[in-house]
């Protein structure tokens, strides 16, 4: 049976996922019956054993983050997280953005890392799996109750979005960010609004997210761009016209991914590519493989966010230049946040609150 795109949903399939304890079989007519029904989101509690995520990876600027969220209803097709839901027994295909799981008690879990001895502060970053400002949000207000522990105890915190409802918390980032406690960066993949619609079909407009990224610098919130992930022959075009974009709109710094692919990654991307772009499929994923040695995922470190050889080495460069003309620093996030104010909880009580 052909594949279909849903409307409103990035991908056109739910793929099982590695895990898969219970695969199930149907005949063509429910087959079909199914493909053309169109899934709805279902949100779920989903209680936290811990909240704060620790990595090692030597290519990632950070040691530390909270995902609010598990799975994200923008349905960006492309997005390296969707293999999680693996772990769930759920596709990481229509599951990961139709399957959504909040965790009510990230705050509280937060409180006691926080708590705990030997806790060193350190910029903590939320959104680096999932979004925190994802529809679900908007009801939810997790990274809200998040966001309201960082202001009180003078933490520093990085975010990551696509979503505008980000704007909703300027009052928290600004008041952060007036101690050196904050940066967003906000992620910019494309400014065409019908490539926006197939590829991240739940996320705000382009011009919305030039407006946010205007109002959070307005506000003294330091406002990186993000444009991940850099997809051959789909959005490598735009490199210059992005970086111009939000350049005008406030934007100080830009940093890219280049296309990741991890596990079912892989074969969701590439069905996405034949139901919407099937004159360039192959073209596609043959420069793909070019920068990934072969392969359609190079999971090395230092090679798997920037890409290998001639094709990848030319649009870092285009990146950089392109950088440079627009006074963008090329960096991902803002260094320099304060971990000298932290206070930790019980400190407020003692007087200590400066």
């Amino acid at each position: 049976m052909p594949l279909r795109p849903h409307k409103g949903r990035g991908a056109v399939s739910a793929r099982e996922g590695r895990f898969a304890t219970r695969p199930v079989e149907f005949d063509e007519q429910e087959a079909a019956r199914r493909a053309s029904v169109a899934p709805e989101t279902v949100l779920k509690a989903m209680q936290a054993g811990s909240i704060i995520s620790h990595n090692n990876s030597p290519d990632i600027p950070f040691d530390r983050s909270i995902n609010p969220y598990q799975g994200c209803e923008h349905g960006c097709v492309y997005c390296y997280a969707r293999p999680s839901h693996s772990y769930l027994d759920l596709s990481p295909g229509l599951d990961f953005e139709t399957r959504i799981f909040y965790k009510p008690n990230a705050a509280s879990r937060l409180l006691e890392a926080w708590e705990k001895p030997g806790y060193e502060c350190q910029p903590i970053t939320i959104g680096a799996n999932t979004d925190p400002y994802q529809p679900a949000e908007k009801s939810t207000r997790v990274t809200r109750s998040l966001l309201e522990l960082f202001e009180k105890h003078r933490h520093p915190v990085n975010l990551i979005t696509k979503g505008t409802l980000i704007e909703r918390d300027i009052d928290l980032l600004a008041s952060l960010a007036s101690r050196r406690l904050c940066s967003v960066a906000v992620s910019m993949p494309t400014l065409d609004s019908g490539l926006k619609r197939i590829m991240e079909p739940r996320v705000p407009s382009p011009e919305a997210r030039l407006k946010t990224i205007r109002q959070l610098a307005d506000n003294g919130i330091p406002t990186s761009a993000l444009m991940a992930p850099l997809i051959p022959a789909i959005n490598d075009a735009e490199i210059e016209a992005v970086l111009e974009a939000v350049a005008a709109a406030g934007a100080s710094q830009a940093h890219y991914i280049f296309l990741r692919l991890p596990h079912e990654v892989a074969g969701l991307f590439s069905e996405w590519l034949e139901v919407h772009f099937p004159d360039r499929a192959e073209h596609v994923m043959s420069l793909v493989r070019q920068a990934s040695g072969g392969r359609d995922y190079d999971h090395r470190f230092g090679v798997r966010q920037r890409g290998r050889g001639h094709y990848a080495e030319m649009l870092g460069k285009r990146f950089r230049v392109a950088c440079q003309r627009h006074g963008l620093l090329p960096e991902r996030y803002h260094r320099g946040l304060d971990c000298t104010r932290f206070l930790k909880p019980g400190q407020q009580q003692l007087g200590l609150d400066l």
